[in-house]
This record gives structure tokens, C-alpha cells and sequence, in this order.
């Protein structure tokens, strides 16, 4: 621990699920072997913070929540180049090990023996504690809620340095997840039409990724009207206001000409997902993109699907690889 450093930082700390998150003062200890020190300078706050906050998901100890994050490297730690210092960077929350069957075939986004996924940096351990000693864990790898950081050098993405901060801290998650869910999971052709459930972030960025895309109908569904025109104002050709299932399962096939190429489902409740199969037409494809509480089930009809050649894909972080995917989506 000599040739250790340590600052402290103020920082959003999370205790258990379903406890009230706190601003703490806390301890980061200068970057280990293979790691860096970014400050933050813009973070996001995802659904999946709140899926945690709210006691939807679990975590086995205290957490620094936050995985959206946009800084600039500070410091270095051994193994990484010294150049780094100084780069603009948008972190990739994932941090896929590099190892496994899944990145060796080009899966990263697949990848289960990733640690972020149990909050720790990639050497299983962290470099966060409070006054006390006690140990703090980074959420997913990153906890960007946090004047500073210490995460695995791989999850620095460089970014040019004009780019707004807060739009590379959307980047890291909300919109890879979208565009991505569009442009990579479903790949979808030009001239498509699309229809998406939920205008949060996430839904916003499957809209500006079906435009990038081509799609020539692009239907927006939300139950809030100034939703509505913040997707017009991005690319949707046509809002639709959520009422019951039936309703707008209607609407949709109204507005689509019998149902849709391409659902999308940005929520994650089990009556959207559930509407979102039911908008596509015979040989279509829907993609769930919202993650739900854990232990959420939804139905759908055997019959129909197979009758009318369904497809349903699941998409994890749009299929991101964050040192491809981060420097496209800032260009």
C-alpha cells in the first residue's frame, strides 16, 4: 500500500436494494495494475440504477451507483500508457473479459464472465471504501455517480475531446442500447417500418437509430403527449398516446398497415412486451430492449407465433463493443 494514493471523493452511495441512496464522502484509492482515474465530468442515471434503487435487483453489498459516465483519465496505473492521460473517454459498463466462448466469436456483449456484472473491477476487487474501512463496490464496474473513478483501462473508451460530456455519458449506455438494438441486434434494411413502445432515453435513441437505418414509418407509443413530440422532433413520423392494449395494438396496425417490420419494446413491463409482439406483422420481428424486474413474465400466443413466422429478439446493450460502437456513435 505505500506506493498507494488515496483521495477522497463525494459520491452517491447505495447501501442495500430498495434503501435510500446518500451523497458520502468516500475514499478512492489511486489506480491499480491495468487501470485508470477519470474524472467525471458527466454521468447518467439509467433505468438499471433505478431497478437497484427500487430493490427490483440485488446486489450483495454497499454500491456506488452509476454506469453512464463521460470524464477524462487523470491517472495511470501500471501496464497502461502514459498517453491516455488527458483523453476524453465514454466508460463501457460491461467489460467483457476477452476470454470466453462469447467475445472470442465477437459476442462481447454476451460475455458471463465479465465481473462487472457482480460490481467489481476485473481483479474481483475495488478501489472504493468509506472512512470506516469498509469496502465499497462500483456498480457494474464503474459508478459514475462519483466525482472520480478507478476502472479497468479497456472500459476507457477515448472520445474526441469536443464532444459534449453529457452526451458521451448517454452514450455509454443509453443510446449504444438503443441505436444498437436497431443498427446491430435487428439490422434493420431501409425502407422498414418501425414502431416503438416507451420514449425514455432508450426509446429516443431506437428512434434516431431507425432513422439511421432508413426505416420510412417510424411510430412512436408512449402515454405521455410531451414525449410524443420530443420523438417527432427526432424522427418519428407518427405518435401514437397508450391507452389499453387493445387500443393502441390497433392503433399500431392502423398507423402500420397491419402491423409493423419492426417492434421495439423500451420499457420493460410485461403488458408492453406483450403488445410490442403483438404489433408486428406476419414475419416480423419484435426486440425487447427494456429490462424488467427480475422474476417479470410475459405471455404470448404459440399459435400465432408460429403461424405467422415470428421473430422475438432479445437485445443486451444494443450488441455494444464499446472501442467500435463509442467512437461511431460521437462521430
Amino acid at each position: 500500500m505505500s506506493a498507494e494514493t488515496e483521495r477522497r471523493i463525494t459520491a452517491v452511495v447505495l447501501e442495500r436494494p430498495g434503501a435510500r441512496a446518500s451523497v458520502e464522502e468516500v475514499i478512492l484509492t489511486t489506480p491499480g495494475p491495468g487501470q485508470v482515474l477519470v474524472r467525471m465530468d458527466a454521468s447518467g442515471v439509467c433505468h438499471s440504477d433505478l431497478h437497484l434503487a427500487d430493490g427490483e435487483w440485488t446486489a450483495d453489498t454497499a454500491v456506488v451507483l452509476g454506469h453512464e459516465g463521460c470524464g477524462v483519465i487523470e491517472e495511470v496505473g501500471r501496464g497502461v500508457d502514459a498517453d491516455l492521460i488527458g483523453r476524453r473517454v465514454v466508460l463501457d459498463w460491461l467489460s467483457p473479459c476477452m476470454q470466453c466462448a462469447a467475445c472470442i466469436s465477437g459476442q462481447a456483449w454476451n460475455c458471463r464472465r465479465t465481473r462487472a456484472l457482480e460490481n467489481r473491477l476485473a481483479d474481483g476487487g475495488s478501489r472504493l471504501q468509506r472512512g470506516d474501512g469498509s469496502t465499497l463496490m462500483p456498480y457494474l464496474g464503474l459508478g459514475t455517480l462519483a466525482e472520480s473513478v478507478v476502472v479497468d483501462a479497456k472500459t476507457a473508451v477515448p472520445i474526441p475531446h469536443e464532444v459534449d460530456p453529457v452526451a458521451g455519458a448517454l452514450i455509454g449506455c443509453c443510446v449504444s442500447t438503443g441505436v444498437g438494438a436497431v443498427l446491430k441486434t435487428a439490422d434493420v434494411p431501409a425502407g422498414s417500418t418501425v414502431v416503438v413502445y416507451g420514449l425514455g432515453g432508450v426509446g429516443l435513441s431506437i428512434i434516431m437509430g431507425a432513422v439511421l437505418a432508413g426505416a420510412t414509418t417510424i411510430v412512436a407509443v408512449d402515454r405521455h403527449l410531451a414525449k410524443l413530440a420530443i420523438a417527432s422532433s427526432v424522427g418519428a413520423t407518427a405518435g401514437i398516446v397508450a391507452e389499453d392494449p387493445e387500443r393502441t395494438v390497433q392503433a399500431v396496425g392502423d398507423a402500420t398497415g397491419g402491423g409493423a417490420d419492426f417492434a421495439f419494446e423500451a420499457i420493460g413491463l410485461s403488458t408492453t412486451i406483450e403488445q410490442t409482439i403483438r404489433s408486428v406483422r406476419a414475419g416480423g420481428t419484435a426486440v425487447l430492449v427494456g429490462m424488467t424486474p427480475l422474476g417479470v413474465r410475459a405471455s404470448f400466443d404459440g399459435f400465432d407465433l408460429v403461424d405467422r413466422s415470428l421473430r422475438i429478439l432479445g437485445s443486451n446493450y444494443g450488441f455494444t463493443v464499446g472501442p467500435i460502437d463509442f467512437p461511431r456513435y460521437a462521430g
